[in-house]
């Protein structure tokens, strides 16, 4: 079935209702479903008139926003597929992946069109559009005006081509993900029902495939009046003006954003009182921000979502249900609890074995590797909502294997089963330290280093055949932080603890660390 079908449904149940709402000037302006169904109708008539035809790839440089989706639903109504790729990534990314790729056709504003005079793999795409703006040889996208809808919808099979992206893989090299109508339909209910999606609910969202799952289950979208690039660096107050004007009920995103909704609300009269729901992950979400989270909520529940690129989602955890042991093992060096996985998906833990290509096994030797409660070791998942395989097979080889047959996803991270079935984090699977001393995983020492408040963020790292924490230090840290930390984190046989200005994270959500990064930041400051 096509996804935009879904889509087009609810339209049909909620003519009138919001469907997206972004900000305009000082105000707001919104498309209701019935609306977004008609416009996305005329944009694939725009399409359709570029003789573009099912299966062909366009290359979406379009923001978060109302059209983003009207594009996406209107490519996936012609069966097109839409490519989506991270511009701010550098050039070489972008060579990379239209190489790749390979669209015929480019959408985006005017300023996304600048990029072709820079790189030749988009200046050798046929056809382009601009959707704000004006830029040579480029289709205006506010001609679909004059087109009348083209209402029926492609007859896709659930294996067909939907929505491509790309993630680098552990040689930096761009691996294509390739979600099928299938896929995004399996992902859609599993996150409907993961994180309780409602009819009429509204929701302050930040990350663009729970956009799709909102439009499918009519919820109302509120996008946030910020760089969604940069989430730990928005100005948090025009958001809470939103949270306020809209009435937002949920929110999903970044914990780097909620610490800074949070700074924002202790600053100001607006705060987090009107939600009621707080979905957060794609990093460490650790105690003291859920607490602090928890506290600004009193109507609502604060939920950790664990998910991946290639399987969103894989486990969540209702603050609310830790108990106060759960919170003493975290500081204590188990590792952060994530929760239950949640229904659909298959979770198992093998033998960390990150950087071996794992071979094919029967259903016995399956069973065999995994290891029981309490054990760490590697995450491995399989679902309908889980990612087969990348384009071309190209990659599979680093985080694919089977099991009689069945794809088996490798997360890249490690973790284990409590004896009740919930799933603790332990850190990125080859991020893991092993010397005469034993092992010890990265968020087993960054989340107990999290209990103290004048600590902003840490990361264990090997360096020089030392075990070090490095740490990023906030307001009231003590003059002998050093050996407070050392002395709280004494299981971990910490060698020694290093201040720096700041820890390096991740570009997309602010708030993993970025360890590559940091080996330099410590080889810079000698240490």
């Amino acid at each position: 079935m096509n996804i935009s079908q879904v889509l087009i449904d609810r339209a049909a149940e909620r003519p009138e209702e919001p469907a997206i709402v972004e900000a305009a000037g000082g105000g707001a302006r919104a498309l209701t479903f019935g609306q977004m169904a008609d416009r996305s109708a005329r944009a694939a008539a725009l399409l359709h008139s570029a003789r573009l035809h099912e299966g062909d790839r366009i290359l979406v440089f379009q923001p978060m926003s109302m059209e983003l989706y009207v594009i996406l639903l209107a490519v996936f109504r012609l069966g097109l597929v839409a490519t989506v790729l991270d511009p701010s990534a550098g050039r070489r990314h972008i060579e990379q992946c239209c190489g790749i790729a390979r669209p015929r056709a480019f959408v985006g504003p005017a300023r996304a069109h600048i990029l072709r005079f820079a790189c030749g793999g988009l200046r050798r795409i046929e056809r382009h559009f601009v959707t704000a703006g004006w830029a040579p040889g480029a289709t205006r996208w506010s001609r679909l005006d004059n087109f009348e809808p083209l209402n029926p919808v492609a007859a896709c099979e659930s294996s067909h081509d939907a929505l491509l992206t790309f993630t680098s893989g552990s040689t930096g090299v761009p691996k294509a993900v390739v979600r099928s109508h299938g896929f995004l339909l399996a992902q859609h209910e599993v996150l409907a029902e993961s994180i309780e999606l409602e009819p009429g609910e509204v929701d302050l969202a930040t990350l663009p495939v729970f956009v799709l799952a909102n439009l499918a289950s009519g919820v109302t979208t509120v996008i946030p009046r910020c760089d969604l690039r940069r989430p730990g660096f928005v100005e948090p107050a025009p958001i809470l003006e939103q949270l306020k004007r809209h009435r937002v009920t949920r929110t999903a995103g970044s914990p780097a954003l909620y610490a800074r909704l949070l700074h924002g609300a202790e600053s100001g009269e607006t705060g987090l009182g009107t939600l009621e729901k707080l979905y957060t992950g794609g990093a460490p979400v650790f105690p003291r921000l859920l607490r602090e989270l928890r506290s600004a909520m009193p109507r609502g529940r604060v939920i950790v979502v664990y998910g991946s690129t290639e399987a969103e989602p894989i486990a969540h955890l209702d603050w609310d249900e830790a108990e106060p042991a759960d919170l003493d093992a975290m500081y204590a060096g188990k590792g952060l609890l994530v929760g239950r996985p949640v229904h659909r998906i298959e979770l198992r833990i093998l033998d960390n074995r990150w950087g071996e290509t794992l071979p094919a096994m029967d259903a016995r030797e399956f069973a065999e590797r995994a290891l029981p409660a309490e054990r760490g070791g590697e995450i491995v998942v399989s679902g309908p909502h889980v990612l087969a395989g990348y384009l071309d097979g190209i990659g599979d080889e680093e985080t694919k294997f089977r099991v009689e047959g069945e794809v088996w996803h490798r997360t890249g991270d490690a973790g284990c089963l409590d004896g009740g079935g919930r799933l603790w984090l332990l850190g990125r699977a080859g991020a893991v330290i092993r010397d005469e001393r034993g092992t010890i995983y990265p968020f087993a020492a960054e989340c107990a280093a999290s209990q103290l408040a004048w600590i902003e963020r840490s990361a264990l790292a090997r360096h020089s055949g030392e075990r070090l924490l490095a740490v990023q230090l906030g307001a009231g840290a003590p003059a002998d932080a050093e050996r407070r930390v050392k002395e709280i984190l004494c299981w971990a046989q910490l060698d020694r603890v290093v201040r720096l200005a700041r820890i390096p994270v991740d570009r997309r959500h602010n708030a993993k660390v970025d360890y590559p990064a940091l080996k330099k930041a410590l080889e810079r400051h000698g240490n």
